[in-house]
C-alpha cells in the first residue's frame, strides 16, 4: 500500500468504518475538529457498500459509493483508503487481517477511531475486531507486510452505535461548530439518503442531528459525538488525544 502523505502537523487520526457513510454518521464532526487543529485525517472504508440499493446493480452501486466517499473526504481534506470488500461479506480471515495490518502501518496513526464491538451490523462488529487485533499486530516487527512495522500501539476509540443503543460514552467531543461540515459530508452519500429513506423509513440527516443533540444534552453543549476509549494496556495515555 505504501506510506500515506504527511499533513501540516499535529496528530495522525485514522477512522475506520465498515461502509461508505458510517464515518460521516458516527464521527465526522470530531474529524472536522481534528482537521481544524492541524491533524492529518485518514478515513478508511472497509466495504464497497454494494448492497444499499433496490435499483442500482451491485457493481454500479460500488462505483457510486466510492465516488460519494471520495467527495465526502474531500470536504474535510482527508485522505481516503477504500478497501473495497463486498458489503455484508466481510470476514476476519487471515488475508483480511493482514490487509488491515498493512493499512494501519501505511497510515501510521497516533489515534484510531472505529466501530463499537456491539454495534447492530455484522460488518461493523467485524471491523471493530479487525481493527483491535490489527492495530496490535501492526507494531510487531516479525509480522511482515509491505510497510514497516508501526512503532506504537495507538489509543483506540470506539464511536457511537446507531441511535446510541447499548452505548454509554466515556468521552464526548463538542461538534457544535462542525455539525454543518458533518452534515455536508453525509449529504455526499446521496444514494444512501434515498436508500435509508426508502428501506428504513428514516431521514438520516435528521437522525444524525437528533443523535448529536442527544449526546450534546448529556455533556452540556449543543451538539456532541460520544466515544468509548478501549480500556486496555498499553493503549491508555495520560493525555486526551481527541479534541
Amino acid at each position: 500500500m505504501g506510506e500515506l502523505a504527511e499533513g501540516s502537523g499535529g496528530r495522525r487520526i485514522l477512522a475506520v468504518g465498515a461502509h461508505p457513510d458510517d464515518i460521516e454518521i458516527l464521527c465526522a464532526g470530531t474529524l472536522a475538529r481534528c482537521a481544524a487543529r492541524g491533524d492529518t485525517v485518514i478515513m478508511c472504508v472497509a466495504t464497497n457498500g454494494n448492497m444499499g440499493s433496490k435499483t442500482l446493480s451491485p457493481a454500479r452501486l460500488a462505483e457510486v459509493r466510492e465516488s460519494e466517499a471520495r467527495a465526502s473526504a474531500a470536504k474535510l481534506g482527508a485522505q481516503l483508503i477504500f478497501l473495497g470488500y463486498p458489503d455484508e461479506y466481510l470476514y476476519p480471515d487471515h488475508d483480511t487481517r493482514m490487509r488491515f495490518i498493512e493499512m494501519i502501518r501505511s497510515a501510521r496513526p497516533d489515534v484510531i477511531i472505529t466501530h463499537s464491538p456491539n454495534d447492530y451490523h455484522q460488518d461493523h462488529r467485524t471491523v471493530s475486531d479487525l481493527v483491535f487485533v490489527a492495530s496490535f499486530m501492526a507494531a510487531v516487527p516479525h509480522v511482515e507486510t509491505a510497510s514497516p512495522f508501526h512503532n506504537a500501539i495507538p489509543p483506540l476509540y470506539y464511536m457511537d452505535t446507531l441511535a446510541g443503543l447499548g452505548f454509554q460514552p466515556t468521552e464526548y467531543v463538542d461538534i457544535t461548530d462542525t455539525l454543518d461540515t458533518k452534515l455536508a459530508m453525509l449529504r455526499c452519500h446521496q444514494s444512501q439518503l434515498e436508500w435509508l429513506g426508502d428501506y428504513n423509513g428514516i431521514d438520516i440527516v435528521e437522525f444524525v442531528t437528533v443523535t448529536a443533540r442527544f449526546r450534546g444534552l448529556q455533556c452540556g453543549v449543543r451538539y456532541a459525538e460520544g466515544f468509548c476509549r478501549a480500556q486496555v494496556w498499553p493503549r491508555i495515555t495520560a493525555t486526551r488525544p481527541l479534541p
